[in-house]
């Protein structure tokens, strides 16, 4: 593999000096419900709190104020589904630049109409992050402009690392540090920040223990678990994630050589742990985070004993569709059992609706939703098909409801 620059602890601290008065100082908040989970203290690192909602804000200011003044004239380009695009538009409406931010044609409402509030052109372009990136790259070499790739650059690295100072300044007897990974420009700038070189880091200039790094992608983009293995980036084939901020199907060559030299383990967690997660940060937290900026703690929620208090997870973005959280939170709820979607069959008769509700009613649920049909494929003359929205109270009551239910004669099918 062709040696690339290094991002080192000292490229992360002059960093940290470019970007005083333009990134804020994230809060660290105490989470007891994490803390009670895996035995030991759990902060939060609220990211999703940051300018613009994520921490992108810091490599993308980084990077773009490094540029020489011709290239900041000839202006700058990004591709992203939402969180660097909104970083990029911040970014260089502070610096005064031109900025062209080329985003996938699905891409959420609110994150589109958020970058060009920043000021940025938008593109819309492909189905991917992947193919928005091309497109991004040859409009850049069309009209001379500068491409501001999400992670694969040193600046990228050491603005994201700043991050990782924040962390050590406010919680320095941190044992563990978990961050989403998507390319992997937020993990390797933090795992350069807390560790330094391999094995120590001090605040006072002393060899102290290093905390472990722990990478999360969601399951279904997931690379850098098989890169880490074969030695190498290895792309994957990406499966539909609710975790978009994270969908990067292939590592980045300079961010995998500091996460294959300095991140302990990477841990994958699916898709009913990302909706828990953001289930918990907002009922418990009391923080709106998207499910990407979600990952760490749905790390904690799926693999407790992974780490090593006390514990420090980065909540990394806070950019969602209001109707992706709605979706996102129903999901969430019927992962901790909180919610029940069931379609059953009962006679065609005067009352029959009725006995069914009041036997509902009397188990303690809450029907939010019933949707009752006469006409439905194998559906007897005689019968009609009932489909029912209900809230519970937790795991045992939901199953009580189906255990009484199918006492009482229902068939339940669960949707």
């Amino acid at each position: 593999m062709t040696k690339l620059p290094p991002v080192g602890y000292e490229d992360v601290r002059l960093a940290r000096d470019a970007l005083r008065g333009v990134v804020r100082q994230t809060p660290m908040l105490p989470s007891r419900v994490l803390s009670d989970l895996v035995g030991g203290p759990v902060w939060l690192k609220c990211e999703h709190l940051q300018r613009a909602g994520s921490f992108k804000i810091r490599g993308a200011y980084l990077r773009i104020s490094r540029l020489t003044e011709a290239e900041q004239s000839a202006g700058v380009i990004a591709a992203s589904a939402g969180n660097h695009a909104q970083g990029v538009a911040l970014a260089a409406s502070i610096l005064g630049i031109r900025a062209t931010v080329v985003m996938p044609e699905n891409v959420q409402l609110p994150k589109l109409s958020a970058t060009r509030a920043y000021g940025a052109e938008v593109v819309l372009h492909g189905a991917s992050l992947t193919e928005a990136l091309a497109r991004a790259a040859e409009i850049a070499e069309q009209a001379g402009s500068t491409l501001i790739h999400p992670f694969e650059h040193a600046d990228i690295i050491a603005g994201q690392g700043t991050v990782g100072l924040e962390i050590m300044e406010q919680c320095a007897q941190a044992r563990t540090v978990v961050v989403p990974v998507g390319g992997g420009g937020l993990i390797a700038g933090i795992a350069t920040a807390v560790r330094g070189r391999p094995g120590t880091w001090s605040a006072a200039g002393e060899a102290a223990p290093a905390p472990a790094v722990i990478g999360v992608q969601a399951a279904a983009v997931a690379p850098f678990p098989g890169s880490l293995a074969a030695g190498r980036p290895v792309g994957v084939t990406a499966a539909p994630t609710m975790a978009d901020g994270i969908a990067v199907a292939v590592p980045g060559a300079i961010t995998f050589q500091i996460i294959q030299e300095l991140v302990g383990q990477m841990l994958t967690v699916t898709e009913e742990g990302l909706s828990r997660a953001l289930l918990t940060c907002l009922e418990r937290g009391k923080q709106l985070v998207e499910p990407a900026g979600a990952a760490g703690v749905a790390a904690l929620l799926e693999h407790p004993g992974a780490v090593e208090p006390p514990v420090v997870v980065v909540l990394s973005g806070g950019n969602i569709d209001p109707l992706l959280l709605s979706r996102v939170l129903r999901y969430g709820l019927a992962a901790a059992g909180r919610y029940l979607a069931v379609r059953c069959r009962i006679p065609d008769l005067p009352g029959s609706l009725a006995a069914l509700l009041t036997e509902i009613g009397a188990l303690g649920a809450s029907v939010l939703d019933v949707v009752h049909e006469r006409v439905s494929v194998g559906l007897r003359i005689d019968e009609v098909e009932v489909t029912l929205q209900l809230e519970t109270r937790g795991p045992d009551h939901r199953e009580a409801i189906v255990a009484a239910l199918a006492a009482a004669g229902y068939s339940l099918q669960f949707l």
